[in-house]
Formats: C-alpha cells, sequence, structure tokens
C-alpha cells in the first residue's frame, strides 16, 4: 500500500466517532444577518439613498454617484458592524469560480491616522485586470483594463470579514467579459417583452420577473482520501478506479438516513447560508452513495444563480471543519450516477400571478397557455441550442448515460396537458369561430386545465425539460457550471417567442379579429410547430434516438459541436436581435469555451500519465516481480507435475499484469504523440475537436488496463484509495 493510502486511512481510523456538534438555533433568529438586504437598507440609509437603491432594483434606474456616496456610507457603517474589514467586487468570469479582488477599508489622514474609508466611486466601479481571465480575444495581453460595476438587484453581503458586492464584468469597449452582465440583459428583455404581453389579460401588470430555484447535488469524500487521490484534487474526478463490488444497485442509499457525520456538514453550511440570506428547504440521500442534494426556495433569477454559486463556496470552506471534500464535478466516479442541477423555471408578475401556473378561470387559463405554448415553441426553435448551453468537459461524462437526460432535447408536459394542446389543434380552425365554438372551447379548456393542480402530471426524470405543475425542470445543467449561461439562452429564446406571439395576434387583430379568437389561432400555430419536442416516453430508449432523428430533433453528437451551435445564423440572429450579446460576444464565448475544453483535457491526460507511469505499472511491475520469486520458489520444492498444477495460476497472473503493463505504455507512448500533434493545429475550435477524436480514446484504454490491474494486485500494495473506500463515508 501507497504511503499516501496507507496515512489516509490511518487518519480516518484516529479520528472521533462522533464528529463536532453543530449547535442549532432557530433559523428566524439569524436569517439574513449577514445581507445587506431590504430591511437593512431602510436601516441604514437615508430615505432618499433608500429609495434610489429600491428604484435602481425596482424599475432599472441609474443611481448618481452623490447617492452613491451616502448608500456607499450607510453599506460600509453596516459592514464594520458586521466584523468586515475589507471589501471586494465580487463577480462570475468565465472559470470554474467567482472572483474577487478584497481591497482594506483603512485610509490614512494627514497626520498619520488611520480611518475606515469607503466612497460611492469604490462601490459602483472598479478596474481589475481584464486580460489576466479568458476573454476569447475580446482582450489582448496589453490591453489590460476591464470594469466591474456594481448590481444593484444582487444585496451585498459579508463572507469572512469582507464586504462582497455583486457586479458585472466588462471590458473597456463595454464588451460582456462574465456570465452576469448577458444574464441580465436576458432578464430585462423577458421583462420587457412579457409585461407587454401580459397586458392582453391584466393592465395593472408592469414587471414581470423570471424566477428560477436550483437543486445542487453533490458528493462528499473524506478529505484525507481526497488528498491521497491526485485525480481528485487536479481535475475533480476519479480517472482511474474500479467500480466497488456495492454502490447504488441496491437502491438503499436514495432517501436513506443521512449519516451521522454528513448530517453535522449539512446543519454547519446550512446555518452559514442561512445568515446569508439563503432559504434551503430541502436535503437528501442522493441515487449514488456518497451523493446528496440540497435545494433552495424559488428567488428572482439573477439572486438564485447568485445564491446557488455563494452556496458552492460556503460548501467548500464549511466542509474543511468536517475533514470532508465537496465534489462539484458531474461525474467524479465511473459506474454510478453524477450529478446535476436541475434548474426550476417559470415567470412572476409584479401583481403575484406565476404565469406558469394554471388558473380557474378562462382568462386565466388562455394566459397560462400563452405563456405556456411560447416557453414550449422557444425550446423546439432552439432546441440544439438549449441543450449545447449545457455542455461542457464534464457534463459531457453524464448526459445521456441512462442516469441522466439525453443530449437531445424534448419536453414533457403529462398526459393531461399533452390532452388539452391536442384539444387546441384540433378545434381552432384558421377562419373564425362563432361565439358558441368560442365559448365552448374555453369551458373545455378551464374544464380540463384545473386538474393538474394536484400533480396530475407525473414527473418523467427521463426528459431534459419538464413541466411539473407551475413551472418548467431544466435538469440537463451540470452541477459544477455556473447557471448564468443556459438560464440567458432559456430566457432570451422565451422572449423571442412571446414577441413573435404578440406580433402575429396583433397582425391578426388588424384584420377585424377578435382577440381572444387571434390568441387562440396562434396558440394553435404555435402548438403544431412545436410537436415534435413534445415527449412523454422513456428518454433513455434507443427508440427514442431514432425516433427524435425522425421528427428532426439535433443531437448534440460532441462537446465542441456544441459549442459550434451559438454560431449559427439563427442563434446570432436570436442574441442580437434583443440585444443579449453582440456577434463579437458570441464568437468570444466561443473561443473561451473551446479554450477551456482543451486545458481541461490536457490536465487530464497529464494526470493519467503521471498516475499510470509513477504510481501503477511501478506497483504492478513488483506486484509482477513477487509472483515470479513465488514461481521460481514453487518451481524448485516442487515436482514437475505439482509445480504445473500449483503454479498455473500465477503464472496467468504473471502475464496477465505484464499485458496490461505493456497496454499501458503503448497507451502512454500514442496519448503523448497524439497530444504533440494536436497541440500543433492552430485554433482552439479545430483543436478542440481533435483532443476528443484522437487523445480521449487514448484515455479510456489507459483506463481501462489500469483497472484490470487493480482487480488483480494485492490490495495491500495498490496505491490509490478505491472506490469501495470513497464511497462510503466513515
Amino acid at each position: 500500500m501507497s504511503i499516501f493510502r496507507q496515512k489516509a486511512l490511518e487518519e480516518i481510523g484516529r479520528r472521533p466517532v462522533k464528529p463536532v456538534f453543530v449547535e442549532s438555533t432557530p433559523v428566524s433568529g439569524h436569517f439574513g444577518i449577514n445581507v445587506f438586504d431590504r430591511k437593512t437598507m431602510q436601516q441604514y440609509l437615508s430615505p432618499e439613498a433608500f429609495g434610489a437603491v429600491i428604484s435602481a432594483i425596482d424599475k432599472g434606474a441609474k443611481i448618481d454617484r452623490k447617492m452613491a456616496d451616502q448608500i456607499a456610507a450607510g453599506m460600509k457603517t453596516w459592514a464594520l458592524e458586521r466584523g468586515a474589514t475589507h471589501y471586494t467586487h465580487w463577480f462570475h468570469p468565465f472559470t470554474d469560480a467567482t472572483a474577487e479582488k478584497h481591497e482594506s477599508f483603512i485610509d490614512r489622514t494627514k497626520d498619520g491616522s488611520v480611518f475606515e474609508n469607503f466612497s460611492g466611486n469604490a462601490l459602483v466601479q472598479q478596474e481589475p485586470d481584464a486580460s489576466s481571465f479568458p476573454t476569447g480575444g475580446l482582450r489582448n495581453t496589453f490591453e489590460a483594463r476591464g470594469y466591474t460595476a456594481w448590481d444593484p438587484s444582487s444585496p451585498a453581503f459579508v463572507l469572512d470579514q469582507t464586504l462582497c458586492i455583486p457586479t458585472i464584468f466588462v471590458s473597456y469597449n463595454g464588451e460582456a467579459l462574465d456570465q452576469k452582465t448577458p444574464l441580465l440583459r436576458s432578464l430585462q428583455a423577458l421583462d420587457r417583452v412579457a409585461t407587454d404581453l401580459c397586458r392582453y389579460f391584466d393592465k395593472d401588470v408592469n414587471a414581470v420577473s423570471s424566477m428560477l430555484g436550483i437543486e445542487q447535488e453533490y458528493f462528499a469524500v473524506d478529505s484525507a482520501l481526497f488528498r491521497a487521490r491526485p485525480d481528485l484534487q487536479l481535475t475533480g474526478r476519479t480517472l482511474l478506479g474500479h467500480i466497488a463490488a456495492k454502490d447504488q444497485q441496491l437502491e438503499d442509499h436514495y432517501f436513506g438516513a443521512i449519516p451521522p457525520r454528513i448530517m453535522y456538514f449539512m446543519k454547519d453550511f446550512e446555518t452559514e447560508a442561512y445568515k446569508l440570506g439563503i432559504l434551503l428547504r430541502t436535503r437528501h440521500n442522493e441515487v449514488a452513495p456518497n451523493q446528496y442534494e440540497c435545494a433552495p426556495l424559488y428567488e428572482e433569477a439573477n439572486l438564485a444563480i447568485d445564491h446557488n454559486l455563494l452556496l458552492m463556496t460556503l460548501m467548500q470552506r464549511v466542509s474543511d471543519r468536517h475533514d470532508l471534500r465537496i465534489l462539484f464535478h458531474e461525474k467524479p466516479f465511473s459506474g454510478i450516477n453524477g450529478s446535476g442541477k436541475h434548474c426550476n423555471w417559470s415567470m412572476v408578475t409584479d401583481t403575484g400571478v406565476n404565469l406558469l401556473s394554471p388558473g380557474r378561470t378562462p382568462r386565466s387559463n388562455l394566459q397560462f397557455l400563452t405563456f405556456f405554448v411560447c416557453a414550449i415553441r422557444a425550446v423546439f426553435e432552439h432546441h440544439h441550442l438549449l441543450m449545447s448551453s449545457v455542455m461542457s468537459l464534464n457534463n459531457s461524462l453524464r448526459l445521456g448515460a441512462s442516469e441522466a437526460p439525453p443530449a437531445i432535447m424534448s419536453i414533457f408536459v403529462g398526459s393531461t396537458l399533452s390532452d388539452t394542446l391536442k384539444s387546441i389543434v384540433e378545434r381552432v380552425s384558421d377562419k373564425r369561430m362563432t361565439p358558441d365554438e368560442k365559448t365552448e372551447l374555453k369551458l373545455d379548456v378551464v374544464g380540463k386545465i384545473p386538474e393538474i393542480l394536484p400533480d396530475n402530471t407525473d414527473r418523467n426524470r427521463t426528459s431534459p425539460f419538464a413541466f411539473t405543475g407551475n413551472r418548467f425542470e431544466f435538469r440537463a445543467v451540470g452541477s459544477s457550471s455556473n447557471c448564468a449561461l443556459p438560464m440567458m439562452v432559456l430566457n432570451t429564446a422565451v422572449a423571442q417567442q412571446i414577441v413573435r406571439f404578440k406580433n402575429e395576434v396583433d397582425a391578426l387583430m388588424e384584420t377585424d379579429v377578435k382577440k381572444d379568437e387571434a390568441i387562440f389561432q396562434t396558440l394553435r400555430k404555435f402548438i403544431s410547430e412545436s410537436e415534435p419536442v413534445l415527449f412523454e416516453g422513456n428518454g433513455y430508449s434507443d427508440e427514442w434516438r431514432a425516433e427524435a432523428e425522425a421528427r428532426g430533433l439535433r443531437r448534440v453528437e460532441s462537446t465542441p459541436s456544441a459549442f459550434r451551435s451559438y454560431l449559427e445564423p439563427a442563434s446570432i440572429a436570436l442574441f442580437t436581435s434583443l440585444g443579449i450579446l453582440t456577434e463579437d460576444e458570441l464568437k468570444a464565448r466561443v473561443e473561451i469555451f473551446n479554450e477551456i475544453y482543451v486545458k481541461k483535457i490536457q490536465i487530464e491526460a497529464r494526470v493519467v500519465g503521471d498516475l499510470a507511469i509513477n504510481h501503477i505499472v511501478p506497483t504492478a511491475i513488483r506486484y509482477q516481480s513477487a509472483l515470479v520469486e513465488n514461481v521460481c520458489g514453487l518451481k524448485q520444492l516442487l515436482s514437475e507435475a505439482e509445480f504445473n498444477e500449483l503454479a498455473t495460476p500465477q503464472l496467468l497472473s504473471i502475464k496477465k499484469i505484464g499485458g496490461y503493463i505493456k497496454n499501458i505504455r503503448e497507451g502512454l507512448h500514442l496519448l503523448v504523440n497524439e497530444r504533440k500533434k494536436v497541440n500543433e493545429i492552430a485554433g482552439f475550435a479545430e483543436r478542440a475537436k481533435a483532443y476528443t477524436e484522437q487523445v480521449l480514446p487514448h484515455m479510456k484504454e489507459i483506463r481501462r488496463s489500469a483497472d484490470k490491474l487493480e482487480r488483480i494486485i494485492d490490495d495491500e500494495m495498490w496505491p490509490l484509495p478505491k472506490y469501495r473506500e470513497l464511497l462510503f463515508i466513515r
């Protein structure tokens, strides 16, 4: 056994049986105490300053610099009372984490003494180095200037004695260098067009918000075992490792009793989350061993995404106190379920109406159907782009593996709503309806829709995009990803269809068609056009893949091919027409995606080489030598007949080990040579394609031989913690 594995197991054995107790107090007593929310702002800001912030949040009004000074002063007073010593602009670059540069509140007076200072300028804007983040060519190395600008719609918070101010990140010329800027643009676009459409039904609607609830799946492993696995440390997943005899086959982990050690960790990070205003509602065991899930209540989408990223940071920090390591990688262990984020999305008006919740009157049901069908039409129109928005190297290992949605977009709405949509298509014609026909259809709709209120839509876990009673659940998002990207694509696609829907209704009304009749005719057209994306069956089946192709639904063939979908004419038109992203910003994002993809495979390939040549092969040779020594000893002691009988298993093992060692060395030789060739290719897009086709297959072959060796070699000699040790918390 390697010294690292041995020390890890010894460290686990020395730990106290009972974890450190985490004090529990009522959540209401400390919820949001570290957040500069509306209630807190009202206490620390003047009425004028408070009004300016609220106008910025609710109406998008600009805050002038004089008012910003007042807001900064109140924010500083509150932060100092919460123990803050520094402040930072907290933003979302194109990395696997958020970014922050801490600045001290301390300033110097003329006489040499110090005081705490925080100006409106420091609140509103900072200037980090743009060229040091992925920019996709929008910034050159010598063009370092970039700006972070305050996002008032997401409240500031104190974390580890630092005042964190959520911001966007843009270049000197105003191009978006982050994930939040286009998200905010998409939210504004959806608000604008959805509010316009709502006024067909309710003149009092003045705003529509995109709402989101993000279910977060994750794995927890012992920190000592994590440190003994270089692949987990450097890539977030096990690049080598044979499946354990027992994992999730018995389905005994799912919703089972939470292990005490994990429960203490959960209580701890939940307490920290509550202090930061993150209202977690659910916790439970997931399907795979050592896999868990937490989920918050719904909130406005921008805030939900900020909270999800903050939650991931909290979980990593708190886990250190419990000698755990949290894995957000989509597929940290081969052979068992991976992890995702389930994004529950809806739209809500400022009058409190969920536009995706069926109502109890013909008018409210007509409104529901309008937005419901617009969302379906958006997913159909951009089904390939939406699936592409969740693709990454990590998530490509999970999707389509009969544990997560396939890489083909479809929508599940349930039998009740399927029948309702069919009835609209069958009964609404292009000609004008008589009053009796119109009344009959409305009554038929209102008679059907309320049936789904008590969850009459059964859930389909194989569907990437399922309707669950009052929201759509986008199940294909990866567990380590920033949800801003897929939600930006979804918001934009829906906004585009809302515009189209209203334009078609208005055009019909100009020909003297009554409004309700025009809405029904447009609904019929949208439903008919979107029919191929509606699927109620098993998304895991081979039959569905064939059927999807026959329906004209595109499957995401590879991650690099997914990235290319952003630059298709329909995608460019989608984003540019609504002012979400320029063509240059789109090209930059595709360049960044390909660059990250290539670099991750490069890292994984190097780690595979290191593990194979420095850990696996030497161990295999030592064990093979021990077998050879045993065989030689038997040869001296036994007769030829006895030797042939008793030494045969050892001889077979020696031969097998030699063959696997040969395969690994040959595979490494091919891997290195292919990497050298691929690295000569100019442009990350072509290089990403080549890495997929020419490098990844060699890594898989090396793993296959290494995992075979794990089953042969003496457990006492194996250098890496095994799955049976990693997957069961002790």
